[in-house]
């Protein structure tokens, strides 16, 4: 279980990075270091992924309480 979490978050983090990266990084490098609206991009990018991301963990975690609590009634009912 641990292994699968530490799996999901790399994956969110290498497709928050990719994102983020292609959405306020121009193609072309004029600069080694971030200019002002690249680093107010990154920092926008990266909060609204991150909200997105916590809330459809909500979402799923819920729909899972869901689905256990109406296997057990249905599986109490059987008896």
């Amino acid at each position: 279980m641990a292994e699968r979490e530490m799996e999901y978050r790399v994956e969110l983090f290498n497709r928050l990075t990719k994102t983020c990266f292609d959405k306020c990084i121009e193609k072309r490098y004029k600069e080694s270091e971030l200019y002002m609206g690249e680093n107010s991009c990154i920092d926008c990018c990266v909060s609204k992924y991150w909200q997105v991301s916590c809330i459809i963990c909500v979402k799923l975690l819920e729909l899972d309480i869901y689905v256990r609590h109406n296997y057990i009634n249905r599986f109490n009912n059987m008896k």
